[in-house]
C-alpha cells in the first residue's frame, strides 16, 4: 500500500469488471467539498468515462506514479446519499454482479450520459398578514374568491401549483385576483413536501374492519423496520389501505415510494393518488422520455416531491425524506430483472427498509409462496383482507370441459351462450387469452412444413393485421407467405389461437357489439392504453379481449363475466415455478369480475376438468393451493427451501458452450462447495435463440450463506477464466423462471 499527500478516489465504472478504480484528487477544487456519491469523469484507457466516487481512502494498493487525476467533479454535491450507496453495494456483493453496473442502474438515463440538470424552484402561494386578517365578510361578494382564501386559511404552509390544481382546476384567475388584492403572495420553494391539515383533495372511504387493523398494524410501526404482507383478496380495497397509510406518511412529512410490476397499472394508480393528495406525485417508467424520468428522480432526490410511483427500476431512487415503501402485486415476476444486472425489487426493497428503518408493505391477492414462507417463518407479518369492499361478492368459478366440443376460433358453444346472456343485461364481458398475434404456428396442410425463425429455435407467429409472420423471441420479421415454400402446392393454414384470431371472429358473432383488444400488439401508441381503459369503463365496450395486462389491478365494476379461453396450456411445464405462476393467474384474472355490486362468473375453458390443480382452486381456493405447493416444495427441497443460482451460457458456435462447461467443471473441484448441488450443465428449454447456443448450470443450497460463500470463491476465477471469454455468461441469483 502507498500513501501521498492527496486522497486516494475509489471509482466505480459502468463496465463489466468486479472491482473499483483508483484515481488522484483532482488537481484543483476544494476536496473536503467533495464527497462519495457524486459523478465523476475520468481517463479510463485511451479515451475519457463517467464512473460514481465510492470511497475516498487515504492510501493506494496501486503503484501511485501509475494513478492519474480525476478529469473534473460533475457535481457540487452527492446524488446518492450514504445509505443508497450501501445499498448498490450491497446488491452487487449478493447478485455478484459488477459493482459499476450495479450503480449504474440506480441512475435514470440521462444522468449516466454526465448530464447537469437543474430543477426550476417551484411556484407557491402564500397568505400575506393582510389575507390572514381578512374575514369572510370582507369577499362576501366575490364567493370563489372566498373559498380559496379559506383553502390558504385553513393550509399552515404555503400551496404548490401542483396542489392547487388537485384541489381545483380552474384556480389560476381566482389567485391572481387575490395577489392583486395582496391577500395573496408568490414565492418560489424547493420542496412540496406538506405537514399540514388539507393533504386530502378528496376524503377517505370508510374502511372496514380487516382494513383498519391492517391499517392500524403499519401506522403503528412509521418510523421503524417491520415488512407486512397486505394479503387482500381481489377488489378487497387494497389500493384504499395503501392510501390511508399514506395520508399518515405524508403528515409525518416523508416521503413513499410505490412500485407496480406493469407500466399498464400506473394511469388508474395516478388518478387515485392525485385525486386523494394534493401533494406533488412524479412517475418513473420506461413510456416515459429520459428527461421527465430525471426530473422525478432529482425530485425526489431533493425533497420536491412527496410520493413516485414506478416499476422495478424506480426502486433505487433516492429519497431525502423515506417513510414508507409500497409494493403492489408483489408476487408478480416482473419484478425480477430478467437481463443484465438481474435483482429481485421485492427482496432488494426489503434489504432498502431494513437500511433506511422504515416499514415496507407487499400487497397481493395471491401471495408468493416465497412470501407466505416468510410470514410461516414469522419475518413478515401477515394482514388478511379476507372479503371484498363495500357490497362486492366474490365470482363463482366454472370449468366447462370441451373434449371433443365443436369450437368456434377458441369459444365454445356453452362460452358463447353465457356471453350473449351477459351482453343482453348491458354488462361487459372480458376474456382472457395469454398469446398475442393471430395464430402462432403457420402450417402446411398438403406436407406438413412449418414457418420456423431461422435464429430460434421457435415458430413464427402470425400477425394478419401486420401482414407479417414474426418471432416472439428475437423479433425478427418476414412477409406472411402466400404458399408453401417446400412442396409449392400445399396450402397454408393457422394453427392455435391468438388474440387478433380472436378479435376477428368476434366482430363476426358480434357484429353489434364493440370489441377491443388489450395486448403489446394493441397498445404501442402513446395514450392508447389510457384511452380504451375510459371507453370501459364509461361503458362504451362490450367485449374487452386481452393478454397479461388485463391480469391484474385493473377495476372494472361492469364486467361480471371473464372466461379463460386455454386455461391447460399453462398446466405442463418444466419449471417447477410454473404451477404457482398459473394458479396466480387464474386468480388475478377471476379477480376482474363481479367487482361492483353484480354478482361475478368466472369460466375456463379446458380439457384436463380433473386436474388437481384446477379442482382445488374452484374448490378451497388460492390459500389452500399455496399451502399444498408449500408442502410440496419442501418435499423436494426446492425454493424458498433452498436457495439458487442459475449460470446462462450461450455462444455463436455450438461447440463453445461444452468446451466452458468443461473448464469450469475442472474450477469447481478446486473449491469448497460447502454441500452446493451443481446440477447439470443442460441445454435451456430454448436451445437456439437469436442465432445464439445456450446452456445452463444450476447451483443449489439448503443454506443462503454457504451458496452465497461458494459463489464468492466461483465468481472472482470465473470472470478470468480464459474459456469464459469466448461466451456470453450471466449469473441469476434467485431465479424464478429456469428458462
Amino acid at each position: 500500500m502507498q500513501q501521498c499527500g492527496k486522497p486516494i478516489f475509489k471509482v466505480a465504472i459502468s463496465i463489466p469488471v468486479y472491482r473499483l478504480f483508483d484515481y488522484l484528487a483532482p488537481d484543483d477544487g476544494a476536496l473536503e467539498a467533495i464527497k462519495p456519491g457524486v459523478r465523476v469523469e475520468v481517463p479510463f484507457g485511451n479515451g475519457k468515462k463517467m464512473g460514481y466516487l465510492l470511497e475516498i481512502a487515504p492510501h493506494s494498493e496501486f503503484d501511485l506514479v501509475k494513478l492519474k487525476p480525476i478529469i473534473r467533479v460533475i457535481d457540487s454535491y452527492p446524488l446518492l446519499f450514504d445509505k443508497d450507496l450501501r445499498l448498490l453495494q450491497w446488491a452487487a456483493r449478493y447478485y455478484h454482479h459488477p459493482i459499476g453496473v450495479v450503480i449504474s442502474t440506480a441512475f435514470p438515463a440521462a444522468l449516466r450520459q454526465g448530464k447537469v440538470m437543474l430543477i426550476k424552484p417551484q411556484k407557491c402561494y402564500a397568505l400575506t398578514d393582510l389575507g390572514r386578517a381578512t374575514t369572510s365578510q370582507q369577499l362576501q361578494r366575490s364567493p370563489k374568491q372566498l373559498r380559496a382564501l379559506e383553502k390558504f386559511q385553513s393550509s399552515s404552509v404555503s400551496l404548490t401549483e401542483a396542489e392547487l390544481t388537485a384541489w381545483e382546476e380552474g384556480w389560476r384567475p381566482v389567485v391572481k385576483q387575490l395577489i392583486k388584492k395582496q391577500l395573496i403572495q408568490l414565492s418560489l420553494t424547493e420542496t412540496s413536501i406538506t405537514k399540514a391539515a388539507g393533504l386530502l383533495s378528496k376524503s377517505a372511504l370508510s374502511a372496514n374492519i380487516q382494513q383498519q387493523a391492517a391499517i392500524d398494524a403499519v401506522c403503528g410501526s412509521l418510523g421503524q423496520f417491520g415488512v407486512f404482507l397486505l394479503d387482500g383478496v381481489t377488489g378487497s380495497g387494497k389500493t384504499e389501505v395503501y392510501l390511508q397509510i399514506i395520508l399518515k406518511v405524508l403528515e409525518r412529512g416523508q416521503q413513499i415510494l410505490v412500485l407496480v410490476p406493469e407500466i399498464t397499472l400506473t394511469p388508474q394508480l395516478e388518478d387515485r393518488f392525485r385525486q386523494r393528495f394534493a401533494v406533488d406525485i412524479v412517475l418513473s417508467h420506461s413510456k416515459l422520455t429520459d428527461k421527465q424520468r430525471a426530473v422525478a428522480w432529482l425530485k425526489m432526490q431533493q425533497g420536491q416531491a412527496s410520493i413516485l410511483l414506478g416499476t422495478r427500476s424506480a426502486l433505487f431512487t433516492p429519497l431525502e425524506n423515506p417513510g414508507l415503501i409500497i409494493l403492489d402485486e408483489e408476487h408478480d415476476a416482473s419484478f425480477k430483472q430478467q437481463e443484465g444486472f438481474r435483482f429481485s425489487a421485492r427482496d432488494i426493497a426489503v434489504v432498502r427498509g431494513q437500511l433506511l428503518n422504515i416499514p415496507v408493505l407487499l400487497g397481493s391477492a395471491t401471495p408468493s409462496l416465497e412470501s407466505l414462507h416468510n410470514v410461516n417463518k414469522r419475518r413478515y407479518q401477515l394482514l388478511a383482507l379476507p372479503d371484498r369492499a363495500g357490497k362486492a361478492i366474490e365470482p363463482t368459478l366454472h370449468l366447462i370441459d370441451i373434449r371433443n366440443k365443436r369450437m368456434q376460433e377458441g369459444l365454445s358453444a356453452a362460452l358463447l351462450e353465457e356471453m350473449h346472456k351477459t351482453l343482453a343485461k348491458q354488462e361487459q364481458v372480458l376474456l382472457f387469452l395469454n398469446r398475442r398475434g393471430f395464430a402462432p404456428t403457420l402450417i402446411c396442410h398438403g406436407c406438413g412444413w412449418v414457418a420456423r425463425c431461422h435464429r430460434c429455435d421457435a415458430n413464427l407467429v402470425i400477425h394478419v393485421d401486420e401482414n407479417c409472420l414474426r418471432c416472439h423471441h428475437c423479433a425478427k420479421e418476414q412477409p406472411l407467405l402466400r404458399r408453401c415454400p417446400e412442396c409449392k402446392v400445399g396450402e397454408l393454414t393457422p394453427l392455435g389461437l391468438g388474440t387478433e384470431r380472436v378479435e376477428k371472429v368476434l366482430a363476426k358473432l358480434f357484429p353489434n357489439k364493440v370489441a377491443v383488444r388489450l395486448d403489446r400488439d394493441s397498445t404501442q401508441g402513446k395514450g392508447v392504453l389510457e384511452d380504451y381503459l375510459l371507453q370501459i369503463n364509461n361503458g362504451e365496450v362490450d367485449i374487452i379481449l386481452g393478454t397479461q395486462m388485463l391480469a391484474k389491478g385493473h377495476h372494472f365494476p361492469n364486467v361480471t363475466l371473464v372466461a379463460i379461453l386455454d386455461v391447460d396450456s399453462g398446466l405442463f411445464s418444466i419449471d417447477f415455478h410454473a404451477a404457482e405462476k398459473l394458479a396466480q393467474m387464474i386468480v388475478q384474472v377471476s379477480g376482474r369480475a363481479g367487482r361492483a355490486e353484480k354478482r361475478g362468473k368466472v369460466i375456463m375453458q379446458t380439457r384436463q376438468p380433473e386436474h388437481p390443480l384446477l379442482t382445488t382452486l374452484i374448490q378451497q381456493g388460492y390459500q389452500h393451493f399455496a399451502i399444498s405447493a408449500l408442502a410440496e416444495r419442501q418435499q423436494a427441497s426446492l425454493p424458498p427451501f433452498s436457495y439458487q443460482a442459475l449460470l446462462r451460457v450461450q455462444a455463436t458456435e455450438v461447440d463453445m458452450p461444452s468446451i466452458f462447461f468443461q473448464a469450469l467443471t475442472d474450477l469447481i473441484k478446486t473449491l469448497n462447495v460447502r454441500h452446493t448441488q451443481v446440477l447439470g450443465p443442460v441445454s435451456a428449454p430454448m436451445v437456439r435463440r437469436a442465432g445464439l447456443y445456450r446452456y445452463q448450470l444450476l447451483f443449489q443450497n439448503n443454506q443462503r450463506k454457504e451458496l452465497q460463500h461458494f459463489l464468492d470463491e466461483l465468481v472472482p476465477k470465473l470472470a478470468v477464466l480464459k474459456q469464459a471469454k469466448k461466451v456470453h455468461w450471466t449469473l441469476d441469483v434467485d431465479p424464478v423462471d429456469l428458462y
